[in-house]
């Protein structure tokens, strides 16, 4: 009998401490030892020379609408798709489901069509809304990774924002659980009464609507929300900042003793209002994309170790909902990249500005395991979950819409050149990708 179910031999490892040459053995799902030359009889060997071995990516911020709006994105589709980009685990938004993950029996029926649909490791959010917080002790009894709530209307008429009230008394809940808030904070009032008075004047340019939601209305709602944690004691973290002056205020709580951590996304990181002008609907979010000084910040904070995770915020929708003609006030708000989070990483955080890999892996793969508790991933080390992903950084490859396995192929990172392309992703020690193609192994 072969001592180890799969050999890695002969690649580049990559930790969040270091980048080494070397070896991964596994067994039953679970790496067993990581060495620089490992000699042992396997039952499948990888030859990985001239490869870099990452820890797969954990996507912490994925909207896969199922059930009930898989005809936006399913389950089956989305994880095929963060499987080809790397991505061994997610973790799915309460809103986008039909009916949304603000009670037990919802987050039952999600978990249910995740196991079996998806292709990587699945994990879920519940929601924090006005009517549920006696719900919230349930949620989490049965395993959501922590709690999110809208500060701004969050565009799905059954999943309502949270007001103040509901903000403070569900933290207070949220604290007593050992748990953790995540918020999109954008104020109301400022992006309404903006947004309001654009259209009232007939400014609905692309400028026009990133303009109604300023950086000020981010920074005012996180301000909020940081009183609100120091008050309650809960574990906050903000989500999608999309500019470094964001994060110099979640900074600044850090250093108060605030348990906050923040997390951006790769198209804050490489897409700008230009792209938004010229790409239209398909480069709308919310925040909205900024100009390419903030871009240039944002990768300072990356590099001063300020932004703790790197998220998709992977809102997919029908090319329906995302045509915008002379309003960019109209259109689905989400944009779809869960497929490029590592190639954008590489190419414009390691190729183009010296971003250490190490780095890299700390945002995606470490700080979210440490940070909502996944004891055995986001390392590549003995004991650990073998969620792996080989990666050739001197292969280019320009990405078509044939490449994108989600529902809608759509995106606006197609057509774009890239460095770094992933070869073999790996869950549990079975190989799910393979050079473009998915490997069923249900």
């Amino acid at each position: 009998m072969a001592t180890y179910d799969l050999l890695i031999k002969n690649g580049t490892i990559v930790t969040d401490q270091k980048t080494m040459q070397g070896d991964i053995a596994i067994k039953d799902g679970k790496i067993m030892e990581v060495s620089t030359n490992i000699n042992a009889d396997a039952t499948q060997e990888i030859d990985a020379e001239g490869l870099h071995i990452f820890p797969g990516l954990i996507d912490s911020h994925v909207h896969f609408n199922e059930p009930g709006r898989a005809e936006w994105e399913g389950l089956e589709t989305g994880s095929k798709s963060l499987a080809a980009g790397g991505a061994t685990t997610f973790f799915d938004m309460p809103l986008n489901s039909t009916p949304p993950v603000v009670d037990k029996e919802n987050l039952l029926k999600k978990k249910a069509c995740a196991d079996e649909k998806s292709v990587v490791n699945p994990r879920f959010w519940g929601g924090l809304v006005p009517e549920n917080i006696d719900k919230l002790k349930e949620l989490h009894d049965n395993g959501v990774i922590g709690f999110k709530a809208f500060m701004s209307p969050s565009g799905i008429d059954d999943f309502h924002h949270a007001d103040d009230e509901t903000l403070f008394k569900g933290m207070k809940e949220i604290a007593s659980l050992e748990s953790l808030l995540a918020v999109h904070a954008e104020s109301t009032v400022i992006c309404e009464q903006l947004a309001a008075e654009k259209q009232r004047n007939g400014q609905t340019t692309a400028r026009d609507f990133v303009e109604s939601r300023p950086i000020i209305s981010e920074i005012e709602a996180v301000k909020r929300v940081i009183s609100y944690a120091e008050a309650t004691g809960c574990k906050l973290h903000i989500v999608h900042a999309s500019s470094r002056k964001v994060v110099e205020v979640i900074e600044e709580a850090k250093k108060r003793g605030v348990d906050v951590t923040v997390e951006t996304c790769p198209h804050y990181l490489s897409l700008t209002v230009k792209d938004l002008e010229e790409q239209g609907g398909l480069a709308k979010c919310m925040p909205p994309l900024r100009d390419e000084d903030e871009v240039d910040e944002l990768w300072n904070a990356v590099k001063n170790g300020e932004i703790n995770v790197i998220g998709s915020d992977h809102s997919p929708a029908p090319a329906s909902m995302k045509t915008i003609t002379d309003n960019f006030f109209e259109g689905w708000g989400g944009i779809s990249g869960a497929q490029s989070t590592l190639n954008i990483l590489l190419t414009e955080g390691y190729f183009k500005r010296n971003v250490p890999l190490e780095t890299i892996v700390k945002l995606t793969a470490t700080n979210p395991a440490e940070i909502f508790n996944l004891t055995t991933k986001g390392k590549l080390a003995a004991g650990f979950d073998a969620d792996i992903t080989l990666v050739n950084l001197n292969e280019d490859f320009v990405l078509n819409k044939e490449d994108l396995m989600y529902r809608h192929q759509h995106s606006p990172y197609v057509g774009r050149t890239y460095k770094g392309k992933v070869k073999k992703t790996i869950v549990g020690g079975n190989v799910v990708f393979d050079n473009g193609e998915i490997i069923e192994n249900k």
